[in-house]
């Protein structure tokens, strides 16, 4: 993916961008599954929110699990509303590029798709992952429930030291109750569905993580 920014930390909101107040045009339909993208949601799903580098990549982790409704790319926990791709990667938005899933939770568990997110991803590296560098490729957990954050809290925990032992730095993944969820350009939906060959720059660390994997 293209990359300029390399900052040490996300700007604070002033140093962000102004945005805009309309959203950016993006894909109606999810690619693969053919769902709509932005809803509604079936009763009786949930959401959760992750950002693990790339989110071409992170996306197709998702989408093929069993229990999974619909998966979308886009930013988040910035400060620039509405932002572009390229506003994104100017590292003057604050954003993480993310990707937001919906699930059903009596097909797949919360703590399932934890385990995707730790064994997915280096949770170590700060603002780059792998040969992608920038604020927008940090890791990151946003909860859409106090259950979801003392989960993510607790697996952060029991994964620590298994990584720690394996010769990995502290974990710099941030937790956060979910921000608001911006779309990204209907080109990034469901990238790699798209352009089977194209680029993907996460990467594992071959650890397990400790908790229970029950679908």
């Amino acid at each position: 993916m293209f990359f300029s920014s390399k900052l040490a930390a996300a700007p604070a909101a002033h140093e962000c961008l102004p945005g805009r107040g309309t959203a950016i045009p993006t894909a109606e339909m999810h690619f693969v599954s053919g769902r709509p993208l932005q809803g509604p949601i079936p009763q009786g799903m949930e959401q959760s929110m992750f950002g693990m580098g790339c989110f071409w990549g992170v996306e197709r982790m998702f989408w093929g699990l069993d229990g999974i409704w619909v998966t979308a790319v886009g930013y988040a926990a910035g400060s620039t509303p509405n932002a572009t791709y390229e506003e994104v990667c100017s590292g003057k938005t604050g954003h993480n590029e993310v990707v937001l899933v919906t699930f059903n939770p009596k097909d797949i568990s919360y703590e399932n798709l934890l385990r995707v997110f730790w064994e997915g991803h280096d949770p170590t590296q700060g603002m780059r992952q792998g040969n992608d560098r920038g604020t927008q490729y940090r890791s990151g957990i946003y909860t859409y429930s106090d259950a979801q954050m003392v989960a993510a809290k607790a697996t952060r925990e029991a994964f620590a030291p298994r990584l720690r032992d394996k010769g990995y730095g502290a974990i710099t993944t941030e937790i956060l109750e979910a921000p608001t969820f911006f779309y990204a350009e209907e080109y990034h939906q469901q990238y790699l569905a798209k352009n089977p060959a194209g680029y993907c720059g996460i990467g594992g660390t071959g650890v397990a993580c400790p908790i229970g994997f029950v679908a």
